[in-house]
């Protein structure tokens, strides 16, 4: 006769035995599923289910996602280039508001910044639920400090009013700020730094200071700018002197003296186009350029 007891787990199986509650001699026959650890949902040891992990959503709080997983712990195993724009976003923001985490914050300003044509005002990036004052202003911070900083590279520089915009806004300064601006061949900008900060004068600005980055910069032409503050932009003898010993250092080095630009807020003036570069035969060459 065969004992058919149907047991839940191998656990139950084992105390049967342990109790002697059958005869050494009755065949015992074990009713258990196919496999006891896979298909029932439950932990042996624990008895309890056991519970599925579900993989991170596009909207999973930070919280809900595994550690080395969260963008910032993805950025630094993994480097910037392998996170997406809202992953970025998120580690700007840090964290969410009530009601809405920073994974979905995040999303809302891609998109919002997908729609805008420029960087966005405050009052436009208000308008995003859980997007305060502050946060909005980190992010048009982060924005226009990208853009000075990295937006002119690869820029073609044709006209004075191309440097003018260029570098507009260093405009605001109420100190003069003399600017060196790195070209190619194809008069695309490589790289453009203030060099020196407060009056522009031959005494102050040498031009070992002015090229010795451009020489780095493996440039190829070269146009030097400043604002006036008091928003009048005519060259005074100051101006002239330093364009004059610029473009005789330029020359010397073989690289291509482009122009000088005094800028205000709403206006520029270019040595180049009013005809006060004193080797005017050197820009022979860039015939539309400047």
């Amino acid at each position: 006769m065969i004992n058919k007891t149907k047991f839940n787990s191998v656990e139950d199986m084992i105390e049967y035995l342990k109790s002697g509650d059958f005869f050494e001699d009755t065949p015992l026959a074990v009713d258990l599923p196919e496999d006891p650890f896979s298909g029932a949902d439950f932990d042996v040891k624990a008895k309890k289910a056991m519970p599925v992990k579900k993989p991170p959503s596009e909207t999973s709080a930070p919280s809900d996602i595994p550690k080395d997983m969260r963008p910032r712990q993805r950025l630094i195993a993994l480097g910037r280039e392998a996170l997406s724009g809202k992953e970025l976003l998120s580690i700007i923001l840090n964290t969410g508001v009530k009601g809405k985490n920073v994974s979905v914050l995040a999303m809302e300003l891609l998109a919002k910044l997908h729609s805008n044509n420029g960087i966005p005002t405050i009052e436009e990036l208000c308008k995003i639920s859980g997007m305060g004052e502050t946060k909005a202003c980190v992010i048009i911070a982060m924005l226009e400090f990208g853009r000075r900083r990295w937006a002119n590279r690869g820029v073609i520089v044709n006209t004075g009013s191309d440097v003018f915009n260029l570098l507009r806004h260093y405009a605001d300064s109420r100190q003069e700020k003399f600017i060196s601006m790195s070209l190619n061949g194809a008069h695309e900008v490589l790289e453009t730094r203030v060099v020196t900060i407060g009056l522009v004068n031959k005494t102050i600005i040498h031009p070992r200071e002015v090229f010795a980055d451009i020489l780095q910069d493996r440039a190829s032409a070269v146009c030097i700018a400043h604002n006036h503050p008091s928003g009048n932009c005519l060259p005074s003898d100051a101006d002239d002197d330093v364009t004059q010993t610029m473009e005789k250092a330029a020359d010397l080095l073989g690289i291509q003296f482009l122009d000088h630009i005094i800028f205000t807020k709403d206006n520029y003036y270019s040595y180049n186009k009013n005809g006060r570069l004193y080797k005017p035969a050197a820009l022979a060459k860039t015939k539309g350029h400047l």
